[in-house]
């Protein structure tokens, strides 16, 4: 009960002096601040500067690392994918120039894959794992990425299924060329 008495009469006492005009001496100055008009609002800053570090690979402004000539496979890419198959499992794995850490993978190791296959190795497990891998790309925001096959693999059944099942799934499996942009 005192407790409740108190927080009231604590209450009652801020409302009074929220409500009342502030008391000011005979002596002091007040300084009054003039309104912003909608002009300074609306200004925009002369000092720009870009948070998200994908915006300019997207508009096809961002430098590609080009790496040597001789070497393969070339380093020209801000996205990387790599397909690879074994005698057991099938592995989709998607690069950043910038590390030698995948950025997303897919893999029918991956138990959620291996118990709806009924072959970890056979094309329907190259399709398969294209589709999750295209979803988790699309989810990731990476829309573009390079994907070149080894010339002798190019035209097997599984790299072909594979690639169509990227392509349904919304991912291009190519990057735009850089636009160069007079200054």
């Amino acid at each position: 009960m005192a407790l409740r008495e108190i927080s009231r009469s604590l209450r009652l006492l801020f409302g009074q002096t929220q409500r009342c005009p502030p008391v000011v001496a005979a002596n002091t100055t007040v300084l009054l601040l003039p309104e912003p008009s909608a002009n300074e609002n609306e200004a925009v800053s002369p000092n720009f500067e870009n948070r998200n570090p994908r915006n300019l690979e997207q508009m096809a402004l961002a430098v590609k690392d080009r790496g040597w000539k001789t070497s393969w496979p070339h380093r020209e890419f801000h996205h990387r994918l790599m397909f690879s198959r074994s005698q057991r499992h099938v592995t989709a794995e998607v690069f950043s120039s910038t590390s030698s850490i995948p950025v997303l993978s897919c893999s029918t190791r991956e138990w959620a894959l291996k118990k709806e296959l009924h072959s970890t190795n056979c094309v329907a497990a190259c399709q398969v794992v294209g589709e999750v891998l295209a979803v988790r790309c699309r989810q990731a925001g990476i829309t573009r990425m390079v994907y070149r096959a080894i010339p002798w693999t190019y035209r097997s059944d599984s790299v072909q299924a594979f690639r169509n099942a990227m392509k349904e799934g919304g991912v291009t499996l190519s990057e735009p060329r850089r636009k160069y942009v007079g200054t």
